[in-house]
Parts: structure tokens; sequence; C-alpha cells
């Protein structure tokens, strides 16, 4: 049959106006399920954002801010020492940032914080103590670092200058040389310093069981100027000459009762380490305990030039100044001076006493241990 050019384009259109409908009854039902009509309507997109149909996956939540670390974290986040302990300090008045020291180790420079009108009265294991000012439970170079976690807080105690001079204490500072195991003693020219082994344990046995307070070199220093308390139960060990009596004998019972002891050394005779970590090990100077052109020892005999280089060289041998003990007990102003120039800020002499506030830091006096001297005798200069 053959189609008229007007009846072609009436069906054209039909089949037009049919399409669009059927488009349109499309998209209506698309934009109810989220795709616009647009899309459908003009073909596709290249356009990759009109492309995009809302995903059901959850969008990822956005990185939480990590909590920052605390001073004692961070200085333990830079240890390498499988023992390292974050020690903080704490109490009133007290602004200090957290020290690294090492467990099972004693501590190591500790701070000795001072303010005007008021005497610093140490460190202690609590908050409570630190108020009662109770020693058996205060903390210094004396003692071991124990942790919890690789974390430790001290507290600072205080007290006045009033209270300070009140309590009056008379610092005895210990002396011995040599030890035998002979009960009747040695039988020679030096037979009053060798002391009895048995004595000695015994002695120590007194001063670890009366919980005596075992103050450090610093402490010792601060004390003199009046800016640290010390209780009347405490006491410096000291040992002269690190003769082979005292590390074979001596040592091992400081070592075993944890007792703090002074061992000064001549370093042109001896360089070994220190024999247990219970010994420090200080200058009795390099090479100047022997007699000079007086006949007396040679602090008295050479010039301070002289003398601090003999002392910086001893110093660099031990890797610590502080203290001194002078040969023979010799001392005059010019070896002070010496001691002075080398930069040590105490020097313990030989002459009978106990160190109070205000006592000369060059010529610290001495309680003497001598042969036949027993703990009661020892309690008697001590308590």
């Amino acid at each position: 049959m053959t189609v008229t050019r007007a009846e072609h384009r009436r069906r054209t259109s039909r089949r037009v106006r049919l399409r669009r409908t059927v488009a349109a009854t499309i998209a209506i039902a698309l934009i109810g399920g989220g795709v616009t009509a647009f899309a459908l309507t003009r073909g596709p997109s290249t356009d990759p954002v009109a492309e995009t149909v809302p995903s059901s996956e959850p969008t990822s939540s956005p990185t939480p801010t990590p909590t920052p670390l605390s001073p004692a974290e961070a200085l333990l986040a830079s240890a390498t020492d499988p023992k390292a302990c974050a020690v903080s300090f704490t109490g009133d008045g007290i602004a200090l940032g957290p020290q690294l020291q090492s467990e099972d180790v004693r501590y190591n420079a500790l701070p000795l914080p001072r303010a005007d009108g008021r005497v610093f009265a140490g460190w202690y294991a609590t908050a409570a103590d630190a108020s009662s000012l109770n020693t058996a439970e205060r903390v210094n170079g004396a003692d071991l670092v124990t942790c919890t976690e690789r974390q430790r807080t001290l507290y600072a105690g205080w007290t006045t200058p009033e209270a300070n001079r009140a309590e009056d204490t008379e610092l005895p500072i210990l002396m011995y040389h040599q030890f035998t195991q002979k009960p009747e003693g040695e039988d020679n020219w030096l037979r009053g310093n060798y002391a009895y082994i048995g004595d000695f344990d015994a002695q120590m046995a007194h001063i670890q069981d009366g919980r005596f307070y075992l103050p450090t070199w610093d402490e010792v220093s601060a004390f003199i100027d009046g800016a640290l308390y010390l209780p009347k139960h405490s006491v410096v060990i000291t040992d002269d000459d690190a003769d082979s009596t005292w590390l074979e004998l001596a040592a091992p019972i400081v070592d075993r009762r944890n007792l703090l002891t002074t061992s000064f050394v001549i370093t042109s005779s001896r360089t070994e380490p220190a024999p247990n970590r219970f010994v420090m090990q200080r200058s009795h100077t390099h090479d100047m305990h022997r007699a000079g052109a007086n006949g007396k020892g040679r602090m008295v005999n050479d010039d301070a030039d002289t003398i601090a280089a003999d002392l910086e060289t001893s110093a660099r041998i031990l890797g610590a100044k502080e203290v001194i003990a002078y040969p023979f007990g010799h001392y005059d102003d010019t070896a002070k001076e010496g001691v002075r120039r080398a930069g040590f800020d105490l020097a313990r002499g030989i002459e009978p006493g106990y160190v109070r506030i205000g006592t000369d830091k060059l010529a610290l006096p001495v309680v003497r241990i001598d042969y036949g001297m027993t703990v009661e005798d020892l309690q008697a200069k001590i308590g």
C-alpha cells in the first residue's frame, strides 16, 4: 500500500510522541530511585560526578589525633637503656623536669633545690613521708633505683632554717684504712690502722640495722651551707688508700649490706673501676701521697698550680671530683688553693670532729676508727 507523504509525517510524529512519553515515564520512576532524569534524556554523560551512584558502604572515619606524651613518657621514648626509669619530682615550689635513671643502679645526681626562707629536707617515697620528714623513706644517691612500669615520682620535703639549726646535726665522717682477719690485730708499725674485719662487719650492721641516713657529698656540701636538712641519724663512711685488704675484705661487706662508702684512691697506684656499686671512688691525689722536701706530704710542699694539675689527673682517671682526702692529713692555705683551682668543692683531713653547718669545706674533720674499736665504741661516737 502506498503511503502518502502526509501520512508518513503523521506516523513519525506519533512514534516520537510515544518514545517521549515512555522516556518520561521511566524518568519519573527512576527519579524516585535517585537517578536524575537529566541523565536519561540527555544520554550518556562524560562527567564522572554525574555517573556516581551513592554507595551503601560506610565512609572511613578520620584518624584520631594522638594523645601527647607526658614529659616522663617522652624521656622514656628516647631511652635505649632497657632498665631506664623516668623519675619525676613534685612538691611545694618544685618545677623540675624528669630525670632518666637506671633500675638497680644507685640514684645519680638527684637535684637539691634551694629556696629563700626555707631548707630542703630531701626526696621521699610518698607525699606523707615528705610531710613528716620520714628519714626511713628518704631517697638519695645511697639508694638503688626502683620503679613501677619504668616510672617513679619523688616528693620534696621542706623545713625552716630555724628548725634546721635547732636539729643541731653533727655529721660524723668515719675514716678506715686497712683491715685484718686476725682478732689480735697486726704486729707492725701500722697496727692501729688495721680494723679487725669482724668488728667492721658488726659496725656496718649497726649502721644498717639502725637505718642511718648516708648522705652523698653534694648533700654534705649543701648541709654545710645551711641549705639542706640532715637528720641527727646520719653518717658518712670512708676508707683511705684503697688497700688490698679493703678491696678483698671490707668492700664486699658494704656491698652485701647496701651501704654507701667512699674509697679515697691514690690513682698513680690504682686505676681500676670501683669494686662494687656501693663504693664511690674519689681522689686521694694522683701522686702526692709521698713526702716532699720538708718530710711532710707533697700537698704542703708544692705550689697551688702543681697541686691542681695533680688533682685534675686524678679526677680524669676517677671520672669524678667533689671531694679529696689530703694525704697524711697534711694541708695548708696553698693546698686549699690548689684544691679550689682544680674545681673540687670539699676536702677531708684527719682532725677529729664532726661536720656542722658552717664547717670549713676544705678541712672536713673525721671520726677515726682504729684497731680494737668495737661496735659499742662506734655507738658512743655516732649514736
